[in-house]
């Protein structure tokens, strides 16, 4: 691996690393002040986990390729979502499939931090969808 892969990869490793954990704290606080009283069925620790690690995944794929001489990466790109997406269901399935009484705070808990990671993805991608070598 190239230098400047390792230190996009470290770079990217340490904010997202402080995005998760800034993000994690503030909603563990907003959860436990407000619905402490909510039955949830994913911990938060585990939404936040699946978020970290896809993130990771996706943009670690894109400098990969990206490091190697693909410039072209918006397909990776859009295929590392597509398959996000599938992840995310396949994710939340067990809840569904749950006979859980209310869903709604798990489906919160899950998917206002997945538009926040989104945003950071997309922030993060954005280097190698606008640079031309």
């Amino acid at each position: 691996m190239n230098e400047v892969f390792r230190k996009r990869q470290l770079s990217l490793l340490l904010k997202l690393g402080l995005f998760t954990v800034i993000i994690a704290a503030v909603h563990l606080y907003l959860f436990k002040s407000f619905f402490s009283e909510e039955d949830v069925f994913f911990p938060l620790w585990q939404i936040y986990a699946f978020h970290f690690l896809t993130v990771l995944l996706i943009y670690s794929v894109i400098n990969y390729k990206y490091s190697n001489g693909k410039t072209m990466i918006f397909n990776f790109f859009m295929g590392g979502t597509l398959l996000k997406i599938i992840l995310a269901f396949l994710f939340l399935l067990p809840l569904l499939l749950s006979d859980m009484e209310s869903k709604k705070p798990d489906v919160m808990n899950f998917f206002i931090p997945y538009f926040l990671f989104l945003a950071f993805e997309v922030h993060s991608v954005n280097f190698f969808l606008n640079k031309r070598r």
